[in-house]
């Protein structure tokens, strides 16, 4: 950085500006001997020209010109913005109070009194470009200053974006990864429960086969009691073979056995009927090997899903359904199944006591509905906005996961669907799935 002593005149341009060429003769040949580059001009207007086209380091300014006078001709250079940083000194002759202030009020920032010691303007002269040098520095270095706090801000802005993205996206990872591990539970539960619908099939064909068999046998049993009754009614009375086989019809209760068999027998035959059922609703709920797109039915889903939530829905709720004409809707159906599980086990949660869980479909336009509405506890304002979010539950710590109602978004959302949710404190929850019968994207 410069200092007062530092100047080289060599690269500094000095504008005199002066009608008296004597003085502006001497004072121009000291200057150059020092090193100066002089510019020189006689009137005022010539040299705001000159000091418009030349951009000196510094003007030496006579007061008393033709003209517009040294005061003016400052005022004027102040005014521009190309010179007005330029530091003016007054060379004058007028040395009274009035003049000096007149002179600093109009921008000048020295003066020197005439007749001139070129001696003591070299002196002015070095010291006011010496204080120019520094104020440029400081100028510079400010502007520096500036811009580097400007670009520290930036770059922090910036960190801090990435730091937030980063943020972003480790939380969008950590909940596909939570998702991912929930469908793969899902999956595996599916694939389990195919395996055990496969196990539970073949004992229970044969059993079946066994009743149908078993079931011959017994009427062929009952048909011969009937004629062996027959048979003893025709056999004389007073014989004690009739009192011993009375005795032991009466002990063995036949007539009872007869007509509870049959109930028996009618009672096993619906129960292994419905274990076929919920055995085949196994196998319709898991869709195992089924990873394409395909055209399903989703009252048949709605249906196997029902009968395997049977058993967290019956002693909670009544199930109504009211079901309207569904196209068949091209989809992943035992995802859809997830969906509609979720959706009906937390319904039957919502319920305290017995309640009512309404199921109806609906079609239009390309799209088909199902709402399942329960006449539960409700959810409440604060937290619709944050039913969908992973983890989010109201549940016990340790009855639920958070991530049901997340599956379920993102099933729906892959399926170009929505979720619709309307919810009343006390009174009960609405969740309607929209679904288009052909999604754009199958993937």
């Amino acid at each position: 950085m410069s200092t007062l002593s530092e100047v080289e005149p060599q690269e500094h341009t000095i504008l005199i500006v002066d009608d008296t060429p004597a003085n502006v003769g001497v004072l121009a040949d000291y200057l150059e001997d020092q090193g100066f580059r002089v510019v020189v001009a006689q009137d005022g207007e010539e040299g705001l020209k000159r000091a418009e086209f030349v951009r000196p380091d510094l003007v030496l300014l006579d007061v008393m010109m033709p003209g517009i006078d040294g005061f003016e001709t400052c005022r004027r250079l102040k005014a521009a913005e190309q010179t007005r940083e330029i530091p003016v000194i007054f060379m004058t002759a007028l040395t009274d109070t009035g003049s000096v202030v007149t002179g600093f009020g109009v921008g000048g920032v020295d003066y020197v009194t005439k007749p001139l010691q070129v001696e003591e303007v070299l002196v002015r002269v070095t010291t006011h470009l010496s204080l120019r040098n520094l104020h440029k520095q400081l100028t510079a270095q400010n502007l520096r200053l500036q811009q580097e706090v400007e670009d520290r801000q930036r770059a922090e802005e910036a960190l801090r974006k990435v730091g937030e993205e980063q943020q972003s996206l480790i939380r969008k990872l950590q909940e596909a990864h939570d998702q991912l591990l929930q469908s793969e539970k899902m999956a595996s539960i599916g694939q389990l429960a195919a395996g055990i619908a496969h196990e539970i099939n073949n004992p229970v064909g044969f059993v079946s086969s066994n009743m149908g068999a078993l079931q011959d046998y017994i009427q062929t049993l009952l048909d011969l009691i009937d004629r062996y009754d027959d048979v003893v009614a025709q056999v004389p009375e007073g014989q004690g073979v009739l009192h011993d086989l009375a005795r032991m019809k009466q002990d063995a209760d036949i007539e009872f056995l007869k007509s509870d068999i049959v109930a028996l027998m009618a009672e096993s035959k619906e129960g292994l009927k419905r274990v076929k059922d919920i055995v085949q609703a196994l196998k319709d709920f898991s869709h195992v090997g089924e990873s394409d797109w395909l055209e399903a039915d989703l009252h048949h889903g709605l249906d196997s899903t029902l009968n395997i939530a049977n058993n967290e829905i019956k002693y909670k709720a009544r199930v109504v359904k009211e079901y309207g004409d569904l196209p068949k809707v091209t989809c992943l159906a035992s995802q859809l199944n997830q969906v509609f599980m979720n959706l009906l086990v937390n319904a039957a949660h919502a319920i305290e006591g017995e309640g009512i869980i309404t199921i109806r479909t609906g079609a239009s336009d390309g799209w088909v509905w199902v709402s399942i509405r329960d006449n539960g506890a409700g959810i409440s304002p604060e937290n619709m906005n944050r039913i969908f979010e992973p983890f989010f539950t109201t549940k016990p710590i340790g009855s639920g996961t958070g991530l049901g109602l997340s599956l379920s978004y993102s099933i729906v959302k892959k399926h170009g669907g929505r979720i619709e949710v309307e919810s009343e404190p006390g009174k009960g929850t609405c969740f309607t799935v929209h679904l288009p019968v052909h999604p754009e994207t199958e993937s």
